[in-house]
């Protein structure tokens, strides 16, 4: 007979419930036809809006395999022809922040170094207008419950990519971006805290979210082996 692994053998201490989130879009009163316009913006604009031009909007460069990962780099190619800044903007990796306000003052940061070096690109209008955006967001949920770690797996291998996006880049707002609601259940109500870091290392850039899901089912496999 053989013995449950100690994975398996855990008993959590809640279940696992998989929500997934609509978005309402709304237009702050906040835009910018100029890079300066932008700095400006940037640096006054709720911090919901950094987020949503930055995080939320992976949802959306997920289905494409080309361009940038957040829609302030988007804006300083398509509209300002600026490629040098868009590529700076781009290297931005929202995972090495710990709150959205450090990750608002790295993009400030970027267009100021920029305009210092290029002061003529600032007050140069752009092809279109940078609306800042924020979203109003409406939890749903799902049939999926989770009570047991294989439970689990199984509930992300079947919920939608819509699901996926609530818990892994949606929760980071909430979780003040240090983590992800899988990972929090992970190492807070079942114990396994390395495999919740290595969830929480998963490149939220370079793959789709069914990559996203792929990784992170072959991570939890592994931890029931």
């Amino acid at each position: 007979m053989t013995s449950l692994t100690p994975a398996l053998q855990r008993t959590p201490a809640k279940p696992f419930y998989f929500n997934t989130s609509a978005h309402l879009l709304r237009i702050t009163r906040y835009k910018a036809n100029t890079l300066a316009e932008l700095r400006d913006a940037l640096r006054e604009c709720p911090e919901d809006s950094i987020f949503q031009h930055s995080f939320r909007t992976l949802q959306e460069h997920h289905f494409i395999r080309e361009g940038f990962s957040n829609d302030f780099a988007h804006w300083a190619l398509s509209a300002c022809n600026e490629p040098s800044l868009a590529e700076r903007l781009a290297s931005v990796d929202v995972r090495e922040f710990t709150s959205v306000a450090e990750l608002r003052e790295r993009f400030i940061q970027i267009v100021e170094e920029y305009l210092e070096q290029k002061p003529a690109a600032g007050p140069r209008r752009a092809d279109d207008t940078f609306y800042f955006c924020a979203s109003d967001i409406v939890v749903m949920p799902t049939s999926f419950v989770a009570h047991a770690l294989h439970e689990f797996v199984e509930g992300l291998r079947r919920v939608s990519v819509h699901s996926i996006h609530h818990h892994f880049i949606e929760a980071r707002l909430r979780l003040k971006l240090m983590s992800n609601d899988f990972s929090q259940w992970l190492h807070e109500d079942v114990g396994l805290t390395e495999t919740a870091r290595a969830l929480n290392r998963v490149d939220i850039y370079t793959a789709t979210l069914e990559g996203v899901r792929t990784q992170m089912v072959r991570i939890l496999e592994r931890a029931l082996l």
